[in-house]
């Protein structure tokens, strides 16, 4: 007996269409255009795309009115498994006090203290509101538990939402270990990584002065490896250091934050598979130097954005900020920008079945209020996002 065959959905009348699809549309752009555009979606993935004009009938329809319609946005670097917020603590940095790794501890303690109920419900209300504004897929981390205990519950509750899930119980040093920290990398290499490995595809590790130097982190990388998990890094935020170095050597996916880079950094990312994740939100809440977004894109880097969203350096789960920030202060433009925050996205996290509209890819998309995807930044805090389809479903 046949399966009956899943039904289809037919979105019309879209004025522009990013594909994110080589070959597709324009190909002076890195988005393959298409004008007067329709798709078609059926068992949660793309079965068609092209010219309206040409699109085979389908058995819903929805008319997009003209509007541009982009790939949903693709968030590979956030920190939603928390407690509490650091009011106080950005309050004080706007006043001119400078940001450091350490107001971490503050997290952890709320977190520490807080229901595995209270965390979910922190996980859903934030995936809520990235979803409204057109996020589809996100990445999302421990590292606010710090225990073995805390740490393993993290990332039971992150994959209850997504598959994306990231190790990360080297964000700092633990309060307990203040004094030890051999002891700490210790622990984070083996009794947490053997609790948590089962929950998490992704090894993450801060770099940084002030968390874990480049001997701690590559041990951290090499044991995550060890235990089939693949590496990320938290690299070059605070200052220039060994994490991007590091992160290329290793193979990780995505070296994240990228803000301050030697020539040398940068030839790295140029001519590794290691992909450049840039944090704008991180610098617009603390006040840092932006990421030469310009300088990677130039040497031949291959450059996502995300939110970095997190209660202390980065509150944010807008995409389209992020974009906004993108082109106005990191030398990006609205193409590139856009790319970055889907395609991009996506490359960081080693997946070609999201970030793109084509046949076959999951069906996500996100349908704007404006005529073009520039408006992202061409109206930056205005809500653009009017309907998101996500895996084929109209949320």
């Amino acid at each position: 007996m046949n399966p009956t065959p899943a039904p289809t959905t037919l979105v019309t009348n879209i004025g522009s269409l990013v594909t994110n699809t080589p070959g597709t549309g324009d190909a002076a752009t890195p988005l393959g255009l298409l004008p007067d555009a329709a798709v078609v979606m059926a068992g949660g993935r793309f079965v068609w795309a092209g010219p309206a004009d040409r699109a085979p009938e389908a058995d819903d329809r929805y008319d997009a009115g003209g509007r541009a319609a982009i790939p949903g946005f693709v968030d590979s670097h956030s920190h939603l498994v928390f407690a509490g917020d650091r009011t106080s603590e950005f309050n004080a940095r706007m006043s001119g006090h400078a940001y450091r790794a350490g107001g971490i501890r503050t997290t952890v303690a709320a977190t520490r203290a807080a229901t595995d109920d209270e965390l979910d419900a922190n996980v859903t209300r934030y995936l809520t509101e990235a979803l409204r504004q057109g996020t589809t897929t996100f990445e999302t981390k421990s590292g606010y538990g710090l225990t073995v205990e805390d740490e393993a519950r993290a990332l039971r509750i992150a994959a209850r939402h997504t598959e994306e899930t990231t190790y990360l119980g080297a964000h700092i040093v633990a309060p307990e270990y203040a004094d030890d920290p051999a002891g700490y990398v210790d622990l984070v290499t083996g009794p947490m990584l053997d609790a948590c490995a089962p929950h998490a595809r992704w090894v993450d590790v801060f770099c940084e002065k002030g968390a874990f130097d480049g001997d701690q982190a590559r041990a951290v990388l090499t044991a995550g490896a060890a235990k089939g998990l693949v590496p990320r890094v938290h690299a070059n935020q605070l200052g220039h250091g060994p994490g991007v170095q590091l992160a290329v050597e290793l193979g990780a996916a995505s070296a994240d934050h990228c803000t301050h880079l030697t020539d040398a950094d940068v030839d790295a990312l140029a001519n590794g598979t290691t992909v450049a994740t840039l944090l704008p939100g991180a610098e617009f809440s603390t006040r840092a130097p932006w990421p030469d977004a310009r300088r990677l894109l130039n040497a031949g880097a291959t450059v996502a954005l995300s939110t970095d969203c997190n209660p202390g350096s980065s509150f944010t789960s807008s995409m389209p900020f992020c974009i906004a920030l993108a082109v106005r202060d990191m030398g990006m433009t609205p193409d590139e920008a856009v790319w970055s925050a889907t395609a991009g996205g996506a490359a960081a996290l080693r997946r070609s079945d999201i970030g793109r509209i084509a046949v076959g890819a999951r069906a996500d998309l996100v349908l704007l209020d404006a005529p073009s995807h520039v408006h992202l930044a061409y109206r930056p805090g205005v809500p653009l996002v009017r309907e998101v389809w996500r895996a084929g479903v109209l949320t």
